[in-house]
């Protein structure tokens, strides 16, 4: 079988375009409609988004798992770290790390070469420690732990207060019930 190059780049291209869009789409909604992402933005000046794809139960399919939080957790192959700071735009990508069978794909001279999966693969391998360290302006343990207590209790209120409801009465009034 005979492959026009040409054709074949404009497609993978495409397919490099469609695949960013959604997942830098689907970072953008968990900054923006993620209950907990969120709140956490409410007190924290960043949040980390950290996505993971995992396939579904018919075998085929692909869903990215997303995952705010306000530290970095272990670094690890097929997953994505992204730091966004807190009611804006702004996201940075921490590391890209495609699952290990596909590290070949992405390297110099190949169809699918990507500096930044280059990098995010080589700070996996050689300076791990690195790449899941702290920022500098990432809040203090102490501080996370109590917002997390915080966003739990809140959440646990908010739910309470849903399970009430409101039912119109033969006067017109609303009852709770």
């Amino acid at each position: 079988m005979k492959i026009n190059r040409l054709e074949t780049h404009d497609r993978l291209q495409h397919f490099v375009k469609d695949q960013s869009i959604n997942i830098f789409q689907g970072a953008d909604e968990c900054l923006k409609k993620n209950t907990l992402s969120l709140a956490l933005q409410e007190k924290s000046s960043y949040v980390y988004l950290f996505a993971h794809p995992r396939t579904a139960d018919d075998g085929v399919t692909k869903i990215m798992y997303w995952q705010p939080r306000l530290t970095k957790p272990e670094a690890q192959t097929n997953s994505y770290l992204f730091r966004a700071i807190s009611k804006t735009d702004n996201v940075e990508v921490c590391w890209l790390i495609p699952p290990k069978y596909m590290w070949e794909q992405y390297k110099i001279g190949n169809v699918a070469e990507n500096e930044l999966v280059l990098w995010s693969i080589a700070q996996y391998q050689h300076n791990k420690h690195k790449l899941q360290a702290r920022e500098p302006d990432d809040l203090p343990d102490s501080k996370i732990q109590d917002i997390y207590a915080e966003i739990k209790q809140a959440m646990k209120y908010d739910k309470m207060m849903k399970s009430l409801y409101v039912t119109p009465s033969s006067e017109g009034l609303f009852l709770l019930s």
